[in-house]
């Protein structure tokens, strides 16, 4: 039998797009922790990471604007969760450059004025529900599997790369989503373009070229099967919906990991976050009882 979760303590980090586009996925991330045992405490006045402006424009900027943050977690004495790749990686990238480079640690300390050490570590919370909680454990909570559901799990570009720095999983064919997705009871279909890129970085310098590669990850799910595709990105989350053409009844919803874990919990607020979506998964889900 498993055993219960217990002293999952985090300074959980919502991110910019979490607080604005994606709050359907920060209002999943925060019910779904609370049904799991994970205890999130907020970082008090945490601030952008720079993603993606900040490290394309110097290593300093892109290492203090996320050091900031860590030093804020340093001082609670916490691991950080975070839902976002893009800031997960930021927030890595910036852990792991500081603790090479004494100098640049020494610069974060004085700009903030607090030493940092960084002793503390960003986890993403696909990571901690996977392995600290336990799919066994999540099993057990579920009241209402995904029975029939069939999904394609998206990982994207940041999730699981670069390897050096996240680690958690494997970079050219994870599983860490697809078991879990299988855990809640869904079919999860097994597709060569889980990891491909869809273009959310250019979504609005390079149109085209977004809606190009959306349209291929759309099709490539369509023909491993699945009805609806899965994500932890709220970026990617965006793009693969704004992207979509055809008519609404050909599009494939996109559901967040975490909206489908309270969905198999029981979480009555799980329709509320559903009902924010660009393309609305209320058909597919009524179709097989869900």
């Amino acid at each position: 039998m498993s055993q219960p979760t217990a002293g999952l303590r985090y300074a959980y980090y919502p991110g910019c797009s979490l607080e604005a586009m994606a709050r359907e996925y920060d209002q999943s991330v925060r019910a779904v922790c609370a049904r799991l045992g994970i205890e999130l405490s907020e970082l008090p006045d945490w601030s952008c990471c720079g993603a993606s402006s900040g490290h394309s424009t110097s290593r300093w900027l892109a290492c203090t604007l996320a050091g900031r943050n860590l030093v804020l977690a340093e001082g609670m004495k916490l691991d950080i969760a975070v839902a976002c790749p893009a800031c997960y990686v930021r927030l890595r990238n910036a852990h792991h450059e500081m603790q090479r480079d004494n100098r640049l640690r020494e610069e974060l300390s004085s700009v903030m004025a607090v030493p940092y050490r960084a002793e503390y570590s960003t986890r993403h919370l696909l990571d901690i529900i996977c392995h600290d909680v336990g799919l066994e454990n999540l099993k057990n909570k579920v009241v209402k599997p995904l029975q029939g559901l069939k999904l394609a799990a998206y990982y994207g570009c940041y999730l699981v790369r670069p390897p050096e720095l996240v680690a958690f999983d494997d970079p050219e064919n994870p599983q860490c989503l697809d078991t879990l997705l299988d855990t809640l009871g869904a079919e999860v279909r097994d597709w060569s373009g889980k990891v491909d890129c869809c273009g959310g970085s250019l979504s609005l310098s390079k149109r085209e070229i977004a809606s190009h590669l959306v349209a291929e990850l759309v099709e490539m799910a369509g023909r491993a099967g699945a009805e609806a595709m899965v994500t932890a990105c709220p970026l990617c989350h965006a793009n693969l919906e704004m992207r979509q053409t055809g008519a609404d009844g050909d599009k494939l919803p996109v559901f967040y990991f975490t909206e489908l874990i309270g969905l198999a919990l029981g979480i009555a607020e799980a329709r509320a976050w559903l009902g924010k979506h660009l393309i609305s998964p209320s058909g597919l889900l009524a179709s097989h009882g869900l």
